[in-house]
């Protein structure tokens, strides 16, 4: 099973990503909007901090939680390498996410995401969790 792919959009850019469990699911969403931004394997696992959203409903807490990542990148430069997502019910999520700083010695920014959408946003269950998402870049 593939964790993710990179969907081509007219403006935008989008990750289709798939998981056994929907926490997993969430977790290779994330992966896969990393590997839009900078190459994973520049990325090492230096800091970590814990992370909690609150959402309506699923894809209110996936676009919370994408979100808030997002907002960690631009407000403290840490780029997220891995996320371990330790409570997910359809309107609260906790994880511990671990990354490093931005180093512009090491990194290159590939594509700068300004947000996580609505548009086009799925979430489904059939043999496994599949999630579509479309960044606004």
């Amino acid at each position: 099973m593939e964790k993710y792919k990179i969907l081509e959009h007219t403006a935008d850019v989008g990750i289709e990503a798939e998981g056994r469990t929907l926490e997993k699911a969430f977790e290779n969403v994330a992966s896969g909007m990393l590997s839009l931004m900078i190459d994973p394997e520049k990325v090492s696992e230096k800091e970590s901090y814990s992370l909690k959203v609150k959402g309506r409903d699923e894809k209110e807490l996936l676009v919370a939680f994408l979100s808030e990542l997002l907002y960690k990148y631009e407000v403290n430069d840490i780029l997220p390498k891995r996320v371990d997502i330790s409570l997910l019910t359809n309107k609260d999520l906790k994880a511990e996410v671990y990354g490093e700083k931005i180093d512009l010695k090491r990194h290159t920014i590939d594509t700068q995401i300004k947000a996580a959408t609505y548009h086009q946003l799925a979430i489904e269950k059939n043999k496994n969790w599949r999630i579509r998402v479309i960044f606004d870049i």
